[in-house]
């Protein structure tokens, strides 16, 4: 892409909507819907269709994108002016996106949500409702869990740890007449994402601590300082691949032993030495540090799948 054209692109209309939706969100998103979709099919019999019911796999996707929208979004419009202070190049904050274009988006995509899930199938129904219910709660007052640490970080981790691993998979397995029963390895999953948002929620409030003060938002960063929460997120991480590593080992799941040892020991020692790197009185390097945890969280909806293909 020349200079030019990638210059028109991030003044565009698109550039902007893209930074409203929280790119590394949606990332996750994508991935959750994917692996989960993999593990599903991954005891199908051979040879199967490649790609079985990709119908449903690509009006999953759709209608887990536009929740997630919706529920960014949301968080975007009742924290304006925290942004400003925190995240001023996020459009609302930055002026690029008026309010009531905002809010149209989140309308559209919160309705197109629902209407998709309702369509292709009970199990997505039920998970895309309650996470947009636990996204509203967590963002719009008078409720606005997201004043209260403990309930702000439940609202994250039971969303992307529980809800929607447990829920996708559901849907998977009604789409293809499978047993409604959850096997271990999604129980693996699921506790391994469960905790390891848990960190992801606790740290992304570590350089958002200025604005958080200023607008009377209480988080564990302000409670507990800096650098206790960082070492507080490590552990938990540490905590998450020990676990996964232990898995390998020990015959808990049907996977691939060698794979998932390997390259969670691989995964646990980058992150420390990551986090060496860290300065945390410097905000960008605490933000990019977040970043690659996210690169991590990406990771393992890649490497589970692998493991249970493998297995």
């Amino acid at each position: 892409m020349s200079e030019v054209s990638q210059q028109g692109f991030q003044n565009s209309w698109f550039y902007s909507f893209w930074k409203f939706s929280r790119p590394h969100t949606i990332i996750g998103t994508s991935l959750s819907v994917l692996g989960l979709y993999f593990i599903a099919i991954s005891p199908l019999p051979t040879p199967h269709s490649p790609l079985p019911h990709l119908e449903q796999l690509l009006g999953s996707w759709i209608a887990c994108l536009c929740g997630n929208v919706y529920i960014v979004g949301l968080n975007q419009l009742e924290d304006v002016a925290i942004d400003k202070v925190n995240k001023p190049h996020l459009p609302v904050a930055s002026g690029e996106f008026s309010r009531e274009q905002a809010q149209l988006i989140v309308v559209i995509t919160g309705m197109l949500a629902l209407v998709l899930a309702f369509l292709l199938g009970p199990f997505l129904f039920g998970m895309v409702a309650m996470s947009l219910a636990i996204g509203t709660a967590y963002s719009l007052p008078p409720i606005r869990l997201k004043r209260f640490p403990f309930w702000a970080a439940l609202c994250i981790f039971s969303v992307r740890g529980a809800i929607v691993n447990l829920g996708l998979f559901l849907h998977f397995s009604w789409v293809l007449g499978q047993s409604s029963s959850i096997p271990a390895v999604v129980w693996v999953l699921t506790l391994f994402i469960l905790v390891f948002t848990f960190a992801i929620a606790i740290l992304k409030d570590i350089p958002d601590l200025e604005g958080d003060l200023q607008y009377n938002i209480t988080t564990f960063t302000i409670q507990l300082g800096k650098q206790a929460v960082f070492n507080l997120a490590l552990w938990v991480l540490t905590v998450c691949y020990v676990g996964m590593i232990l898995v390998g080992v020990l015959p808990f799941a049907e996977v691939n032993s060698i794979f998932i040892v390997s390259v969670h020991l691989v995964a646990l020692l980058l992150m420390w030495w990551r986090s060496r790197q860290v300065e945390l009185q410097d905000k960008g390097a605490i933000a990019q540090f977040y970043q690659f945890i996210w690169k991590l969280f990406f990771m393992e909806y890649l490497i589970f799948p692998i493991a249970c293909l493998l297995g």
